[in-house]
């Protein structure tokens, strides 16, 4: 067991992210696994997403990503599933309001202060 404070606080954070890591790793696996078992584009999306998450948490290499992302990509092109097309928005424009330009006013300019005496 340690017994520095920061080795203590290390300790509870490894637990912390193993447990986190175990959880993203299952849900990578599964969900691989679902959707080699029966090919869909929704089990394929979901896949590819849990793929991102990985990478994002630091748990698979890029490369690795990529290299299973292509491989569903064919499975799903063998299986005959069609590619889901992303939606895209259009963003509207912000509606700007009328505003009545604000008259100027004319300032005076600061009176200079003499300056302090010295004793």
């Amino acid at each position: 067991m340690p017994i520095i404070k920061s080795a203590k606080k290390r300790v509870k954070t490894t637990r912390k992210a193993t447990v986190r890591n175990a959880k993203t790793k299952r849900s990578l696996r599964t969900s691989l696994k679902s959707f080699l078992k029966k090919p869909t584009a929704a089990s394929k999306s979901k896949a590819e997403s849990n793929l991102d998450k990985a990478h994002k948490k630091g748990l698979v290499h890029k490369n690795k990503v990529a290299r299973k992302k292509r491989q569903l990509a064919k499975a799903s092109k063998s299986a005959g599933v069609k590619p889901t097309t992303k939606k895209v928005v259009a963003k509207k424009a912000p509606v700007k309001k009328a505003v009545a330009p604000k008259k100027a006013v004319a300032k005076k300019p600061a009176a200079k202060k003499a300056p302090a005496k010295k004793k």
